[in-house]
């Protein structure tokens, strides 16, 4: 603020003044009297202590900067946080630069040291103003230097989309937005499919200077990562969007936004075995994040398919050949066991994979004698970390040579292994045709990218015993039967996984499946077994197919 601010409480509301338009206003509930005049606000008292922050400092301090904040007095909000430099920016910025006109900020009820508040805010520029409101939350710590009750400064404070070094930003960007149709040429919109707005944001990035369209005006989120795309949160003006179309498919990427929605952090994408269009990607996460294509995390026993392939190649397994299943087995000092310790004896190969048991594959490796032997398998059949094209970013999985107890976990999609659902999906689709077809959103002849293409296909016969061990996962008395019992038809298979991850207090639910020229796979965030939570998510995607 500057010399010509001033400030007064009017019906129990506090108005900041700037230049004689109302630039904040922050609710002082059960407060009264003239806050005065000046060019900042009061910070909260600075005194010392120790412990934990309590119930009264919290309060105290939330209300400080929160009543900074609503001045726009960046200095004073800033000293009330763990971060001074990188608030004072965010708060300054927050009217500079994402041309924030008046903010209304409410806090609601604390709990314990955190306390969520509501932001009622107008954006204007060029003459045009538009509101803008959601919800965010602060948490006080104890500083560490002087004992100081402080907000723990993170960007989604000031708004809850911002993640680590991520601005708010208002004006022209550079990418006019873009029209994303279906394959069959329906539209395909973040109101209507909420979980596709990273996914449209990526596009836009990428073809909207492409597609002939013109930018309006709007505010968005500028990304930390150069290569990123921006991520527009509301327009202003709007833009003549240049049309785009994809090979998503409106009515799988339906079923699959439904699905997501019924698990925090879960993600799912579906795939098409005979082309390798992407039918869906769907995520449900706090952090708007594409888990669904750019995730990297282990996926437990769904990368089961992936040894078994090595396995059957070699000779070492076949489908109708018995193999031991003993309850634990050791590599290289650590032991590895099966759920609640389980054993099969002289049960074909085909059970030990509809059961999921660790033991039958991990027991293997002394003979394969090769660590390097399941991710040469990995690139050259199922093309695994071959740099995917998919016309919007993506991680296409790894599985590094390793060594040790390490070289064995990944037998099972432990350890160093790293896959998202996308990954997972054309694994299944692979298994299912015996050869791998880059997945894509956009066809590659729209901007003449060339697509990854994996030196080999599986070897003759292996896709179909695969595809009958997958069959009898889904089948009753395999891992996957219960999620897989409400899928229709019969040419249905699928695997199930869990991931162990450092921490949490429940594994990855993973889950993979296909029924006739769909395959589709599923993660979600501590949902525990395969079958329990990513297991239903895929269900559904393939009944819509």
């Amino acid at each position: 603020m500057n010399g010509a601010a001033k400030g007064a409480i009017v019906g129990g509301v506090f108005l900041a003044m700037v230049g004689g338009t109302a630039y904040g206003v922050y609710t002082l509930v059960g407060e009264s009297g003239d806050q005065g005049g000046g060019t900042r606000t009061s910070a909260a008292p600075a005194e010392t202590a120790s412990g934990p922050v309590t119930g009264k400092e919290a309060a105290a301090t939330a209300r400080a900067f929160l009543a900074a904040w609503a001045a726009g007095d960046d200095r004073t909000a800033a000293e009330l946080t763990t971060d001074a430099q990188a608030a004072r920016t965010a708060v300054a910025d927050y009217r500079a630069k994402a041309m924030v006109t008046k903010a209304v900020i409410t806090p609601g009820t604390a709990d314990g040291t955190t306390v969520p508040f509501r932001v009622e805010a107008e954006i204007g520029y060029g003459g045009t103003t538009k509101p803008l409101a959601y919800d965010s939350r602060l948490t006080v710590v104890r500083g560490v230097s002087d004992g100081r009750p402080l907000v723990d400064w993170q960007p989604s404070v000031i708004h809850p989309q911002l993640q680590k070094d991520e601005k708010l930003r208002a004006g022209t960007p550079a990418s006019p937005p873009v029209k994303a149709v279906d394959r069959n040429g329906k539209e395909l919109t973040a109101e209507q499919y909420p979980s596709l707005r990273p996914v449209l944001d990526a596009l836009r990035k990428t073809y909207g200077e492409k597609t002939g369209g013109t930018p309006g005006v709007e505010l968005w989120i500028e990304p930390a990562a150069q290569d990123a795309p921006r991520r527009s949160l509301l327009t202003l003006v709007e833009g003549r969007p240049g049309e785009i179309r994809t090979v998503l498919d409106a009515d799988v990427q339906a079923a699959a936004e439904k699905a997501v929605a019924q698990h925090a952090e879960a993600s799912v994408v579906a795939v098409q075995p005979s082309t390798g269009d992407i039918l869906a990607v769907a995520n449900h996460r706090r952090d708007g994040f594409n888990a669904a294509m750019q995730g990297r995390r282990a996926p437990g026993s769904t990368m089961k398919i992936v040894t078994a392939a090595m396995l059957l190649e070699k000779g070492l397994v076949a489908a109708d050949r018995p193999a031991d299943c003993a309850p634990s087995v050791s590599w290289d000092g650590k032991p590895f066991r099966n759920l609640d310790g389980f054993s099969l004896k002289g049960q074909p190969f085909s059970t030990s994979f509809a059961k999921s048991c660790n033991t039958a594959f991990i027991g293997l490796i002394d003979e394969v004698g090769d660590n390097g032997a399941l991710p040469r398998v990995a690139k050259e059949a199922f093309g695994i970390g071959l740099d995917w094209k998919t016309g919007i970013p993506s991680q296409d999985g790894s599985v590094p040579v390793t060594s040790g107890a390490a070289a064995a976990a990944e037998y099972i999609g432990q350890g160093p292994v790293l896959m998202n659902p996308l990954n997972m999906a054309s694994i299944t689709a692979t298994a299912r045709t015996g050869v791998f077809r880059q997945p894509v959103l956009v066809k590659a002849s729209l901007d003449g990218r060339t697509l990854a293409s994996a030196p080999r296909s599986l070897a003759p016969g292996v896709s179909a015993q695969l595809v009958r061990m997958m069959k009898q996962a889904a089948a009753p008395g395999g891992t996957a039967a219960g999620a897989m019992s409400a899928v229709g038809g019969s040419d249905k298979g699928a695997k199930t996984g869990s991931a162990e991850v450092d921490g949490a207090a429940a594994p990855d639910s993973w889950f993979t499946g296909f029924r006739g020229d769909v395959a589709a796979a599923a993660m979600v965030e501590g949902g525990g077994h395969g079958g329990d939570s990513a297991g239903p998510v895929v269900a559904t995607v393939l009944n819509a197919s």
